[in-house]
């Protein structure tokens, strides 16, 4: 689902972030996301920002989903997963 809904070819560290993106919140909202449209666009920066915004279960923000949303950031710009979700865990204890 995360290939087809690219239009442009991620690296191998991008596409990773979004398979765990779209793993967690479903490949229709993936599909329907800006973390995927401002990729799409050649917004890297924005991707990365509309990654975190994620965080919310209930409507409300959870800690949890902080830490995997800066994971996933992290693993977006190259960081290997294990250090990402130390510095992850790091930045929202």
């Amino acid at each position: 689902g995360v290939l087809a809904a690219l239009t442009r070819t991620p690296t191998q560290a991008q596409f990773d972030a979004f398979v765990s993106l779209a793993y967690n919140i479903g490949v229709p909202a993936f599909e329907e996301s800006s973390a995927l449209r401002k990729f799409n666009e050649g917004d890297e920066v924005g991707a990365q920002r509309a990654i975190t915004l994620w965080n919310k279960a209930g409507g409300r923000v959870m800690k949890g989903l902080q830490r995997r949303r800066e994971a996933e950031r992290l693993v977006f710009n190259g960081v290997l997963a294990a250090e990402a979700v130390k510095l992850a865990e790091a930045k929202y204890p």
